[in-house]
C-alpha cells in the first residue's frame, strides 16, 4: 500500500504525520510502524500520528510510539499534528482535537507558535529526591546541579525500569534551574526508549515541578530543551495546577511516499 506522509517536528521532537481520515493505515500493525520510525532501516522519528475523523471535535490524534506501540499524550506531537491540520484546512486558527488524555484545545499565536491546552494536574507525588506527575504521561523529574554531566540514557533507563516503575514505566527528566523563570531540561522517553531532543509533556512536568518545589514562584516559564525552547502557563490553587498551556513551535520538514 502507499500512503502519503508529511513529517514536523517540535523543538527537535520529530513525529510522522498521516492523514488516516479514511483509516486505510494497518494501525495493529505494530511492527510496520516500528520500522517506519527506524532511524536506519525506516523514515525515523520519534513516533508516527495518524489524523483521523472525529465525532466529538475537529479530528482526532492516534499516537504511536517508536517502539511501533500505541503512546499516552504527547505534548510536541499534539502540536506538530495541530500545524499539520491547519495546513490541511482541516481546522483555522483554533480548533479542538480528541487524544487518548481527552479532548485538547489548540490555537495559533500572533509570532505562529502551536499553543495547546492540557488536562489539570491535580495529583503530585513527592518522592525522596524527585517528583512524580501524570500530564497526559507519567513523568518523573529530577532536579541537578549541572545538567551536561548527566548520562540521561543509561540513568534515564536505570530509573524507567526500576522501581516503582519497572516494566510499565516512566518518562524520566532531569532539570536545571538557570533563573527564576528559565529551566533546562533533558528526557529519556519511555516508548523511544532514548533521550530524546525534546519533550511536551515533560517540559509541563518540569515547570510544574519547579512551581511544587518552590523553584520558582512565576507561573510561566521557559524550559529549554536541547532542541529548543518550550513555554509552559499554569494556574495553580490549594496544589492543584490548570489551565495548562504548552507553546512552542511546530515545524514541517519534508513530505514523501510510504510503501508498504
Amino acid at each position: 500500500m502507499n500512503f502519503l506522509f508529511e513529517k514536523y517536528q517540535g523543538a527537535g521532537n520529530d513525529f510522522i504525520i498521516l492523514d488516516d481520515r479514511k483509516e486505510s493505515f494497518p494501525d495493529h500493525d505494530y511492527n510496520l510502524v516500528k520500522n517506519i520510525c527506524d532511524r536506519h532501516y525506516g523514515i525515523g522519528a520519534d513516533g508516527l500520528i495518524l489524523l483521523r475523523a472525529s465525532k466529538r471535535s475537529d479530528f482526532k490524534m492516534l499516537y504511536f510510539n517508536a517502539n511501533g506501540r500505541l503512546g499516552s499524550l504527547c505534548g510536541n506531537g499534539s502540536r506538530c499534528l495541530f500545524a499539520f491540520a491547519k495546513k490541511y484546512q482541516i481546522i483555522d486558527n483554533q480548533g479542538t482535537f480528541e487524544t487518548s488524555d481527552g479532548i485538547i484545545k489548540g490555537s495559533v499565536t500572533s509570532d505562529d507558535l502551536i499553543c495547546i491546552e492540557m488536562g489539570d494536574v491535580l495529583k503530585i507525588e513527592k518522592m525522596d529526591s524527585a517528583i512524580f506527575m501524570d500530564t497526559g504521561s507519567p513523568h518523573h523529574v529530577e532536579f541537578v546541579d549541572q545538567l551536561s554531566s548527566v548520562d540521561v540514557k543509561s540513568q534515564g533507563a536505570a530509573i524507567r525500569y526500576g522501581a516503582p516503575y519497572f516494566e510499565t514505566g516512566s518518562n524520566i527528566n532531569f532539570v536545571e534551574k538557570v533563573n527564576e523563570n528559565e529551566f533546562n531540561i533533558r528526557t529519556y522517553e519511555r516508548g523511544v526508549e532514548d533521550e530524546t531532543l525534546a519533550c511536551g509533556t515533560g517540559a509541563v512536568a518540569a515547570a510544574i515541578s519547579a512551581h511544587f518545589s518552590k523553584l520558582t514562584t512565576l507561573n510561566f516559564l521557559n524550559i529549554n530543551a536541547l532542541g529548543g525552547s518550550l513555554q509552559v502557563s499554569f494556574t495553580q490553587n490549594l496544589g492543584q495546577y490548570k489551565n495548562i498551556k504548552l507553546t512552542g513551535p511546530a515545524v514541517f520538514v519534508f513530505s514523501g511516499n510510504l510503501n508498504t
